[in-house]
């Protein structure tokens, strides 16, 4: 990739349709290898960004998804203790008891991180990282300082080639400051109408111009409204095909279930007369 605009050709090529601010962001995380942190509303494309890139530079795509209490074991490595169990008796069936055998690379259950240090080149995608909470954003920052870690038992692995990795966060609550500038950062919004029509028709070859149009200004004018949880570009995706699967040439009130997810938020969006 040797510019933003070839970068972004690439991820075309792969089913996303950045902007230039996405794209410009994405080339400089690769072409200074530093980690992409994206932050935005549920449905931005944050995700799908990754998983485009993965696509696009044909290298494998290593997920963390990031919950409340994850920790190194379930993000870096663990050991296979019934395996190890079943070494040790055999060892000692032949008197031949050598803890150290205990600890080699064919017991070690790599996690995403340490996986993404093995398979690199990669893009390593670690999910909703402000679901985790402050020390594992420590520990997680000093992997990406280092491309590398230690295992006491083990020693240390090492990326020969870093991955690319993309932080994602919904902001549901502030990420610390070490971990951001260790970053470059870009906030997601929303796609424009015009961009949000072209991924609909980019994704739903057989829909319609119009209906699709129909549907984005809908849900444009949904997320204008203070609702629960207004809808992402995947939610516009599920109501289009609904639409589509039932043969309206219209978005209506029967079908808000595949775009809304909560009934004050239905109530709302009838009651503003955005749909029939």
């Amino acid at each position: 990739m040797e510019s933003p605009e070839e970068l972004a050709s690439g991820l075309d090529r792969a089913g996303y349709l950045p902007d230039g601010g996405i794209a410009t962001a994405a080339f400089l995380a690769v072409a200074m290898g530093r980690p992409l942190f994206l932050e935005g509303e549920p449905g931005t494309g944050k995700t799908s960004l990754a998983l485009a890139l993965a696509k696009s530079m044909d290298v494998p795509l290593i997920r963390l998804q990031c919950h409340e209490g994850i920790d190194a074991t379930q993000a870096l490595y663990d050991w296979d203790y019934p395996r190890q169990l079943m070494h040790l008796r055999v060892l000692e069936t032949r008197g031949e008891v050598d803890e150290a055998s205990l600890y080699t690379r064919r017991f070690l259950l790599a996690r995403p991180l340490l996986q993404a240090l093995e398979s690199a080149p990669c893009v390593l995608l670690v999910d909703e990282i402000d679901r985790a909470d402050d020390e594992f954003e420590a520990f997680l920052l000093e992997v990406l300082s280092e491309n590398a870690v230690s295992i006491p038992e083990f020693g240390e692995i090492r990326a020969t080639t870093p991955p690319l990795t993309v932080l994602t966060s919904n902001r549901t609550r502030e990420v610390h400051d070490a971990l951001k500038r260790r970053c470059l950062y870009h906030w997601l919004e929303h796609p424009t109408l015009d961009r949000e029509v072209a991924i609909l028709r980019r994704t739903l070859p057989g829909l319609d111009e119009r209906l699709a149009r129909k549907v984005a200004e809908a849900v444009q004018k949904m997320r204008g409204l203070d609702l629960l949880k207004p809808p992402g570009v995947a939610e516009s995706l599920d109501w289009a095909r609904a639409l589509q699967a039932l043969g309206r040439t219209e978005p209506d009130a029967t079908t808000l279930g595949a775009v809304l997810k909560y009934r004050e938020d239905a109530e709302r969006v009838i009651g503003s007369t955005i749909v029939g």
